[in-house]
């Protein structure tokens, strides 16, 4: 019988950028922290750079391979299907939610990030489908999802001129 050998552990770019840069080692509501991070960045984004909400639409496809690679290294390497430590799915869920947005001002800031976790948390019809898809591509879809959901309700209200 063949000494049980523990997985490797996961390289450290995939340990950084899963838990985008440190966020997922908060020791209390990561993905909170994670989604957190990504709202003040894209604030930044906003006001020093002028980026328009299409901008997080792209920055969030350009994520998805390689927070999927990443989330995928650390899962196998953690044994668990969706460590709390993998962030970046958060991250990229919180900037498909800004995409939506029809303006970057005021109140679509704190209604971004409310909705986003509301729907990441209460994971609605077919986000849990999508969190089957296999490895790091299940975790971070249902954050994409979840971002989905969030940014049609902002646009909705945007129209509405709801803020």
């Amino acid at each position: 019988m063949e000494p049980r050998t523990d997985p490797p552990e996961a390289p450290p770019l995939a340990r950084w950028l899963a838990s985008w840069f440190g966020c997922g080692y908060a020791p209390k509501a990561p993905g909170t922290a994670g989604s957190a991070v990504a709202i003040l960045l894209a604030w930044l984004l906003v006001r020093y750079a002028g980026w328009q909400p299409w901008h997080f639409a792209v920055l969030a496809a350009v994520g998805l391979a390689p927070a999927a690679w990443a989330a995928s290294r650390v899962a196998e390497a953690a044994r668990e299907r969706d460590p709390h430590r993998v962030v970046a799915d958060e991250v990229l869920g919180q900037w498909v939610a800004l995409a939506g947005a029809v303006r970057l001002e005021g109140g679509v800031w704190p209604a971004a990030f409310l909705l986003f976790r509301i729907f990441d948390i209460v994971k609605p019809v077919p986000i849990k489908k999508v969190e089957s898809l296999p490895q790091g591509l299940g975790i971070v879809a249902d954050d994409i999802v979840a971002g989905l959901y969030a940014a049609l309700v902002l646009r909705l209200a945007g129209c509405f001129n709801f803020y």
